[in-house]
């Protein structure tokens, strides 16, 4: 496994890259009771930082929003995650 951070969403696209478009994807969290939950919303915030609004001087930032719970994730995953 290899430490890297995903700071961008450019990092995040690169990330994807090599996998399969049409791939299920989750979203692993809690690495001390590890579950896996559904990717619901992307946002940016502020909410005008998109350009649909008047300017804000805050910098843009787009979030991930965790979805529905699925279930627990694989101990093979938080292995490969770093977190056994």
């Amino acid at each position: 496994m290899t430490d890297t951070t995903i700071a961008t969403v450019g990092d995040l696209i690169t990330a994807l890259d090599r996998y399969n478009p049409a791939a299920p994807l989750r979203l692993a969290t809690q690495p001390d009771y590890p579950l896996e939950n559904l990717l619901a919303r992307v946002a940016c915030a502020p909410d005008n930082a998109d350009g649909d609004g008047p300017a804000d001087t805050a910098p843009p930032v787009v979030w991930l929003g965790a979805g529905e719970q699925v279930g627990y994730v694989p101990a093979p995953v938080t292995d490969a995650l770093g977190w056994s």
